[in-house]
């Protein structure tokens, strides 16, 4: 099963990338595919590329969801164990 994740832009960078923040924890992603992102937006986020913007409203339910499912902390124990 695929799952894509809200991320918060927190900071753009060079060559099409960004820095993203899901629930605290930080990445840098693609941001090629998604046309004029800016920080502050969400996007969709796949295997670290940003497929669609997304409205704050609707990543706030979707990220509450993927909490109360426990998809959330596969995220985080992966970043603890980094």
């Amino acid at each position: 099963m695929c799952l894509a994740i809200p991320a918060k832009v927190v900071e753009l960078l060079p060559d099409d990338m960004g820095r993203v923040n899901i629930e605290g924890v930080e990445k840098v992603v693609s941001l090629a595919l998604v046309d004029g992102v800016a920080e502050g937006d969400y996007v969709l986020l796949h295997v670290g590329y940003a497929l669609s913007r997304i409205d704050p409203e609707e990543a706030a339910r979707t990220l509450a969801l993927l909490k109360e499912m426990g998809e959330l902390a596969e995220l985080e124990a992966g970043e603890a164990g980094a």
